[in-house]
């Protein structure tokens, strides 16, 4: 009886033991809010569309009563040029487990500040946030990403002068200075750009 008691406690302990690592894994997650990414050869000839792709994980939604519609999240999207200069910046709803596809040419750089559409490369950066408003954002973790790079291809003639790559963005750090001018900036834009300088968002689960 001994060796049994020992044997079934021991087993307690396994079940036990394999059930808090369980834990400890489902409740490891990422908690970034801030994200970078960078686009090439954008508007260019002979070239192909980049797409900025965005999920949201729908974590958000566990916060209220199931089949009310809720968990909706926002990307605030700044673009930045190649001289670091912010030149579109909008924010777009993503709802729980939705997707959101972003062309480079026709979204996030066809109404620049400078008026100009030949903007062919550059930095793009996401905040996952819960206010619609890029100049005033509410932190909130949840909004995955993917980038697809149109590559210049001069190595291998023959398969043509692009080719495309795609990758996770970039998780970053976002102090209270980089948010802070991110906000300002793009507040700057939409009040003095005469609808200039702010970008357009796509219908929910329409792909490029």
């Amino acid at each position: 009886m001994k060796k049994l008691g020992v044997l079934l406690s021991l087993s307690f302990l396994a079940v036990l033991a394999g059930g808090n690592a369980l834990a400890q894994t489902t409740a490891v997650g990422d908690g970034s809010v801030y994200f970078t990414t960078y686009f090439s050869n954008g508007n260019t000839s002979g070239a192909t569309d980049a797409v900025l792709r965005i999920v949201n994980d729908g974590d958000a939604s566990t916060t209220q009563v199931e089949g009310v519609p809720n968990g909706t999240l926002y990307a605030s999207i700044y673009v930045l040029n190649d001289s670091q200069e912010m030149q579109e910046c909008c924010s777009c709803p993503v709802t729980a487990d939705g997707l959101l596809s972003e062309s480079v040419n026709k979204q996030l750089t066809a109404n620049t500040l400078t008026g100009r559409e030949e903007e062919s490369r550059g930095v793009i950066k996401v905040i996952s946030s819960l206010s619609g408003d890029p100049t005033a954002n509410v932190l909130k973790a949840g909004l995955r990403g993917w980038m697809t790079h149109v590559q210049g291809n001069r190595n291998i003639p023959e398969a043509g002068p692009f080719y495309v790559t795609e990758a996770k963005w970039a998780d970053s750090n976002l102090g209270a200075a980089e948010q802070s001018s991110l906000q300002d900036t793009c507040a700057f834009i939409i009040t003095l750009g005469s609808g200039y300088g702010i970008c357009s968002c796509t219908l929910e689960d329409y792909d490029y």
